[in-house]
């Protein structure tokens, strides 16, 4: 099977559905290719509170309507997964899990997935109290207590509204001090919910149908321990799903796309938006509006590439 568009958006999270709106209403043929939930990432957050104009909504509600607004105008959308990309003359193909698409122009707003710990018992007990969102599943786990691992923005930010259900955290982290921003550093060590284990990593999560703890080693002494918890929330950072355009555009070490102002790459006709370039945000609200931004810049490329005859 081959379809023929005028653009292809990879990646159904804030940014694509963003672009898909602003193509389709520059009347622009337009497919969204999404390979999981429609979302991404914002879609497992409990509450949206930082989106202008709207002061409180599920990430899920939010994608959803995001994407009824984008299709009311034209967008279509395919729960494809995205292979492989290459040029032939003038036009993009895009190769999926069934079957190939063409387009003048792609964007990609694939996004970016949390980083794994890599140790026995995670995958097994991922959604049995392993969680990369305490924002979604926190209040779960009310009055127990649980792990946070990571020293981030994230692992604390999480960890802060992790406490408004939690009894206890015990937030583990393989340094000695905090990366996080001052202002939560702050914020954690003032909460007496938080306990921290420092200099430690957890080398197994432990539990046969859901957590009972977690086997820890501290780097210093060598010691090992286990900690006896509920549930295990990480946040070690993300990796970009760019993995498919290695070699076709410029990446940071990351992974992560390069990108000028306009969201374009350095390769015509290819734009990147939202959390699978550099130096995003990692916003809904700036993921929209790389999104919309890399549309209008296609719809320019577009134009200036294949002049209506």
């Amino acid at each position: 099977m081959e379809n023929e568009y005028d653009i292809v958006i990879i990646g159904g999270g804030p940014a694509g559905l963003a672009a898909g709106l602003y193509a389709a209403r520059s009347r622009r043929r337009t497919v969204l290719l999404e390979k999981g939930v429609i979302g991404g990432q914002i879609s497992l957050s409990e509450c949206v509170e930082n989106y202008p104009g709207i002061e409180a909504i599920s990430g899920f509600d939010l994608a959803q309507a995001m994407q009824r607004q984008a299709e009311s105008c034209g967008l279509e959308t395919s729960y494809l997964e995205v292979v492989g990309l290459t040029r032939d003359d003038l036009l993009w193909r895009v190769r999926t899990s069934d079957g190939d698409y063409r387009a003048k122009a792609v964007i990609v707003t694939s996004g970016a997935d949390s980083n794994r710990l890599e140790v026995p018992g995670e995958e097994r007990l991922t959604g049995r109290g392993v969680s990369y969102c305490a924002t979604c599943d926190a209040p779960f786990f009310a009055n127990q207590e649980v792990a946070v691992v990571g020293g981030g923005d994230a692992a604390i930010d999480e960890g802060l509204f992790a406490a408004r259900h939690v009894a206890k955290i015990y937030l583990v982290h393989r340094r000695d001090q905090l990366r996080a921003s001052r202002i939560l550093q702050e914020r954690a060590f003032a909460n007496p919910k938080l306990e921290f284990v420092w200099s430690t990593l957890v080398t197994e999560i432990l539990g046969e149908d859901q957590v009972t703890g977690a086997r820890l080693r501290n780097l210093v002494t060598g010691e090992e321990s286990v900690l006896p918890v509920t549930g295990v929330f990480i946040f070690i950072g993300h990796h970009p799903n760019t993995e498919y355009l290695r070699g076709l555009v410029s990446m940071d070490e990351g992974g992560h796309i390069v990108v000028n102002e306009w969201m374009e790459t350095d390769v015509p006709g290819l734009l990147a938006a939202g959390d699978a370039r550099q130096n995003s945000a990692r916003q809904v609200v700036t993921a929209a509006g790389d999104g919309a931004t890399a549309a209008i810049a296609a719809e320019r490329y577009i134009s200036a590439r294949f002049p209506v005859e």
